[in-house]
């Protein structure tokens, strides 16, 4: 496929990307952003630790085109939280002194960000 400019919003952060359409997210977030949290593992979207967070919602970004990321919210480990501020999850990890070598510490983050962080819905009755 032939390169093209995908417009993507990562951690906030507006960027233009050429790159072609079919290139797996990861690479871009890696090569072109420099942005380290997400990691290649299986490169089949198993292992999660290229966990990245689409509209708040946890996905393997080793996987995804980026051609279906334009116009969605990307946000990375880098972009949960700061040194200072660091993400509820983030915080968590630190408190517990849960790191492991850093290399899967990406996706058991991202990918309880999305349970633990949101406010769930209350059931309802029927």
């Amino acid at each position: 496929m032939t390169q093209s400019t995908m417009r993507l919003t990562v951690n906030g952060k507006i960027s233009d990307v050429d790159a072609a359409p079919d290139t797996a997210l990861l690479y871009v977030l890696r090569n072109d952003l420099a942005l380290n949290g997400p990691k290649y593992g299986c490169g089949l979207g198993e292992c999660g630790a290229c966990a990245v967070l689409i509209d708040g919602v946890a996905a393997r970004s080793c996987v995804i085109p980026i051609e279906g990321c334009s116009g969605r919210d990307i946000v990375t480990l880098e972009g949960l939280g700061t040194r200072e501020h660091p993400d509820p999850v983030q915080q968590a990890f630190i408190h517990e002194q849960a790191a492991q070598c850093g290399y899967c510490l990406n996706g058991m983050i991202i990918r309880p960000r999305r349970c633990c962080c949101v406010p769930l819905a209350r059931p309802t009755t029927r």
